[in-house]
């Protein structure tokens, strides 16, 4: 099985993004010694306890402290910025960081309006024009605009010997159609979706039509994931995780609560009801359970890779997840 780290870099209560973002630099470190394939960061603004607006600058960031993961956007979210300036920083990566760099493109705001406004005047009608600005930002990648087109006469410049490799992400039925439309990979964001997933990255499957940089459909399901020595221990470990996103619903939240905070926040029954409600979409329990249930995604989407994200108060409870993951599914094969 392939193994990939999604990262939002959340920001715990007590620390500072600063401390989130070293905190992510080595979550990369660590994912490269255990055998991930490829750690992508989320792109979010103004958006409480996530901690990264920018992943090119990490990127840079990270791919110089480490050797060999590939790195990647998850995803630059496109309807805020021009396809040529996206391919220029994407090949410049790619220049510096050969054969490591992917390019996740996605169309959610990724923050509040406030925010997509000061990023972009016209984000609504970006987001309409998604499908014309991802062709054209694919066109600039593999430098196949038509000869008759203002846009062939240039290129986003430095322009690496091995491209960056685009992957189109969400969690709907356009999303997948736009990636087997144009012949890109896809990856599926199970942990946030609502949606029929596996129906829907079936019809990617399906319908994919291969183009010059990809010839077979090429799948990513990306899942949350908490895993502990134990299930209590696991299970202990998602609370603050819930209650964050419960804060962050009703516009309270801030950084990742601690453990001792959800507690507080929630009795022991409600401590059970949210719990039981969580493992309807994330993996929560012990390596044993957390491998199985891994194993069981994949087949059940017929996924190429799982790529996971975890969310936790302490930074060296989520490292030590993604060890123990890495202990009973990537280490011992």
């Amino acid at each position: 099985m392939k193994l990939s780290i999604l990262d939002q870099s959340p920001i715990s209560s007590g620390k500072r993004a600063q401390d989130a973002l070293q905190a992510s630099m080595q979550l990369a470190r660590e994912g490269e010694k255990l055998g991930y394939t490829r750690y992508w960061i989320a792109e979010h603004h103004n958006f409480s306890g996530l901690s990264c607006s920018a992943p090119e600058v990490m990127l840079s960031y990270i791919g110089a402290n480490t050797k060999k993961i590939r790195l990647g956007a998850g995803a630059v979210l496109l309807p805020h910025y021009k396809p040529y300036r996206v391919a220029e920083t994407y090949n410049m990566l790619a220049t510096l960081f050969p054969d490591r760099i992917d390019l996740g493109i996605g169309r959610a705001p990724g923050g509040s309006a406030e925010a997509s406004i000061a990023l972009s005047d016209n984000y609504l009608e970006n987001v309409r024009k998604v499908p014309e600005l991802t062709k054209q930002l694919l066109n600039f990648l593999r430098n196949d605009f038509p000869k008759d087109d203002m846009f062939s006469k240039i290129k986003p410049s430095p322009v690496p010997d091995i491209k960056p490799v685009p992957w189109i992400l969400g969690t709907s039925q356009k999303s997948a159609d736009l990636a087997s439309g144009y012949g890109t990979a896809y990856a599926f964001g199970h942990f946030m979706s609502e949606k029929l997933g596996p129906e829907i990255v079936a019809s990617y499957q399906k319908t994919f039509v291969p183009s010059v940089s990809l010839k077979e459909a090429k799948t990513i399901v990306a899942v949350s994931v908490i895993c502990a020595e134990t299930t209590e221990q696991a299970e202990e470990l998602a609370l603050p995780g819930i209650l964050w996103r419960k804060q962050n619903a009703s516009g309270e939240g801030n950084g990742v609560p601690t453990i001792e905070e959800a507690h507080r926040s929630f009795s022991i029954e409600e401590r059970k009801q949210f719990i039981s409600e969580a493992k309807r979409k994330m993996i929560i329990g012990n390596p044993q359970e957390v491998k199985k249930e891994l194993y069981r995604l994949q087949e059940t989407y017929k996924a190429d890779e799982l790529m996971i994200v975890t969310i936790t108060h302490s930074y060296e409870d989520r490292i030590k997840s993604y060890e123990l993951i890495a202990k009973h599914l990537l280490l011992s094969t």
